[in-house]
């Protein structure tokens, strides 16, 4: 059985607080979709501003390889012609081969907020829906409020899926506008909606109690084999329903498909591409695809884990595109070090010399400051420098800090760098609205001279703690950065007296991290 993908990121995402799209945004996101197989991508009102109508005119240039672009709008306005209405117009000359139409179908809303007869509004969804069926299009009817309208008035809620149905509609959603129903409840009507009509049925939920996701896989049980919502779970209020969830619960779990068996792995990844798109720091614990999804820290749990993957893991990381990570702490225990180990030297064993000497330099470097449960990459440059599986690739000679008050527009610092790579020496200057923001770009601009693949690498997070602070200002900091090339995601760890230095060693291990795994990639890849 499959199940119709519906994603609306570039609409209803776009009204999540902290997100705003460019047109280039929009085109980025669209092809980011359509590359994992997303069937339907709702791209916006062309009617509401010019940036959606300078949307669907640029993506006319595009090909897609498996996802349809869909206009969204409103029925006809009241008392007058699906033929006059502007909106409807608008739609038209998005010229996509699929729309998606809502109406009212809660009475309250009809005659209290757009102020017209019941009997008016069903004409308006109906002529609406047929005036575009007459047209060649695809009509995905949105019957907004529906589960506030069936709680209200039953009859009147299913009155307007007719009408909408009458008028040739393709397929009839059923809209959790206000996110406020229960899984039952959405079970229960659905069902009755599929029993009733024999057009197919799709289901729209927001996450207002946070049962988008629930209540979008109780729909389909009930029979619904469409579902809509956003593919990180952006939208208005508390978001829409996490399709990245839902196909993989879907398809995974349940065996209906959503996306071809071939891009599942794609998922994570393409989950941090539109995060970083959007610019919105991504969810580590989203299931599937959060960093923290698969990430295990109590000793046993590890245990168990390292013994039987599934008596700890629901499903194997890899099936989304993710991994398995071992957090590095005191709780953690032997067998989570030597795995970190193995990975860079199988033939160490738990007993061998070089296990207990990592275990002893771990513990130190806690007990000094460091935390390593949340900076896997500092860790293995660690264990290799310790093995001598590690190999500088540049040399640190000096580096400057300037500030300046009061600041210049949002330039508050000057950064100047020197670095080695072979017997070539490159300084640099870059200033930005900080210390640390100019010492990350005077580095990453002084090495991308020797390795242009830096300039896809920038900070997404950086996080400073106090270790000690009874020493008061002269107290050890901990500095975490976490740093993305748009795809992967690593952090890293500093620890100094001078917060300027802990920020320092966590951007020289970032890069170092970074050009590592590049060389890794090209050797496997000529291998």
């Amino acid at each position: 059985m499959s199940i119709e993908i519906f994603d609306s990121t570039l609409r209803d995402g776009a009204q999540a607080e902290g997100i705003c799209f460019s047109v280039a945004d929009k085109l980025r996101i669209a092809s980011a979709l359509d590359s994992i197989g997303i069937g339907y991508i709702e791209a916006g009102n062309p009617g509401s501003n010019p940036k959606d109508l300078e949307f669907f005119t640029q993506a006319r240039q595009m090909t897609f390889r498996s996802a349809k672009l869909v206009a969204f709008g409103s029925t006809r306005r009241a008392g007058i012609s699906a033929e006059s209405d502007e909106n409807v117009k608008a739609l038209m000359r998005a010229d996509t081969e699929v729309v998606a139409i809502f109406g009212k179908s809660w009475d309250f809303h009809v005659t209290d907020v757009i102020r017209t007869e019941l009997e008016e509004n069903l004409e308006m969804i109906r002529d609406t829906v047929a005036f575009f069926k007459s047209r060649g299009k695809e009509v995905i009817f949105d019957a907004e409020h529906f589960f506030d309208g069936y709680k209200a008035n039953a009859e009147y809620a299913m009155a307007a899926l007719k009408a909408a149905a009458d008028g040739g509609a393709d397929c009839l959603v059923l809209c959790d506008t206000n996110g406020g129903a229960f899984p039952e409840t959405v079970y229960t009507v659905t069902k009755r909606v599929f029993e009733t009509f024999d057009t197919k049925v799709g289901i729209h939920c927001h996450d207002d109690c946070g049962m988008a996701v629930a209540n979008s896989m109780m729909a389909v049980e009930a029979g619904a084999v469409h579902v809509q919502g956003t593919y990180l779970g952006y939208g208005e209020r508390c978001g829409n329903a996490n399709l990245s969830t839902i196909i993989a619960n879907l398809q995974i779990k349940l065996g209906k498909n959503c996306i071809p068996e071939e891009h599942l792995p794609d998922l994570a990844a393409v989950g941090r591409q539109m995060a970083e798109i959007s610019n919105i720091h991504m969810n580590e614990r989203a299931p599937y695809i959060g960093n923290s999804a698969f990430a295990h820290k109590g000793g046993m749990h590890i245990d168990g884990v390292m013994k039987s993957p599934h008596s700890f893991e629901h499903v194997v990381p890899e099936s989304v595109g993710n991994a398995r990570r071992f957090l590095m702490s005191e709780v953690s225990g032997k067998n989570t070090i030597l795995t970190a180990i193995q990975k860079i030297n199988p033939e160490i064993q738990k007993g061998s010399p070089e296990t207990q000497a990592i275990i002893e330099k771990l513990k130190a470097l806690e007990y000094a400051g460091y935390q390593f449960e949340g900076a896997e990459s500092t860790f293995e440059l660690l264990i290799r420098k310790h093995l001598g599986k590690y190999k500088p690739f540049f040399e640190r000679i000096h580096y400057r800090i300037v500030g300046e008050q009061p600041a210049q527009a949002d330039q508050s610092a000057y950064a100047f760098v020197k670095v080695k790579v072979d017997d070539r020496i490159e300084m640099t200057v870059a200033e930005g609205s900080g210390p640390v923001h100019a010492l990350d770009k005077a580095l990453r601009k002084a090495l991308e001279v020797f390795y242009p693949v830096l300039k896809d690498v920038h900070l997404s997070d950086f996080k400073v703690r106090v270790v000690d602070t009874q020493a008061a200002t002269a107290a050890r900091v901990r500095v975490l950065i976490e740093s993305t090339d748009g795809v992967h995601l690593w952090t890293t760890v500093g620890v100094s007296t001078d917060v300027i230095e802990a920020s320092w060693l966590a951007l020289v291990d970032s890069i170092e991290y970074k050009l590592l795994k590049e060389l890794e990639s090209k050797a496997r890849a000529y291998i």
